[in-house]
């Protein structure tokens, strides 16, 4: 069994930033994705950014291209989003997912974009 855990949400001006990580642990064998998805209210979760383990390819939703980067760093098993020129649309609950033979999800946090 893999626990993610989610930190750096917050509420944050438009045209702001952050930074959200993402630390695995448990029962890890061999994460091959990690990433990014988020859900706002009413709407269904939405992929935001994911990236390979092994040669840390990144694939983004088109929404947030130019404004978002994701990265790993593999010694802690640790996802992070940076997050720049935020709008109020990114208004969410991100979670972090991986897949190690099963798929697994963080329990989320808020991001919340004020105009």
């Amino acid at each position: 069994q893999v626990q993610l855990v989610e930190s750096g949400g917050g509420l944050v001006q438009a045209g702001g930033s952050l930074r959200l990580s993402c630390a695995a642990s448990g029962r890890i064998y061999s994460i091959d994705v990690m990433g990014w998805y988020r859900q706002a209210p009413g709407k269904q979760r939405e992929l935001v950014a994911t990236i390979t383990t092994s040669n840390s390819r990144p694939n983004y939703a088109d929404s947030v291209k130019g404004r978002f980067t994701i990265s790993r760093d593999s010694a802690k098993n640790t996802v992070y989003l940076q997050m720049n020129s935020l709008q109020p649309d990114d208004t969410a609950v991100y979670y972090c997912n991986a897949r190690d033979y099963d798929w697994y999800w963080g329990q989320g946090t808020q991001v919340t974009v004020s105009s």
